[in-house]
């Protein structure tokens, strides 16, 4: 389930990003989606491709799988200070977003990558 006031833009410096039409209170979920889970192993080949951008670790119990979301989840591009967060419900096989703030119109819904939304350890694409 994607909220309909979502829309895909170009970005100046990180390819598409997700944004919302209308404005979007603090705790409202955004978008639900589900997952197609992988192996460890199938996540080392993964690993080799473009789609590295774009996995999640699917971890229940410990468990190092790793899982593609359907719908737009892995069309959010990362922030270190974002204005959603994700949840994984390894019951239902499915990753939600949830707004940690209101959100303007027009405003680039964004992710921490880290799983915090506040967490600023330094990811892939920003290490020297």
């Amino acid at each position: 389930m994607k909220n309909p006031q979502l829309y895909l833009q170009q970005t100046d410096a990180k390819g598409r990003g997700v944004y919302t039409r209308k404005p979007i209170k603090e705790g409202v979920i955004i978008e639900s989606s589900p997952v197609i889970i992988m192996s460890n192993e199938d996540r080392l080949h993964l690993d080799q491709t473009l789609l590295h951008d774009y996995i999640f670790e699917w971890q229940p119990d410990g468990a190092a799988m790793c899982c593609v979301a359907l719908g737009w989840v892995s069309l959010y591009n990362h922030s270190y200070t974002s204005n959603c967060e994700y949840y994984m419900d390894y019951d239902t096989d499915t990753i939600y977003i949830q707004a940690i703030r209101d959100i303007d119109a027009g405003e680039e819904v964004t992710i921490n990558y880290n799983g915090t939304w506040d967490k600023e350890d330094k990811l892939w694409f920003d290490v020297k």
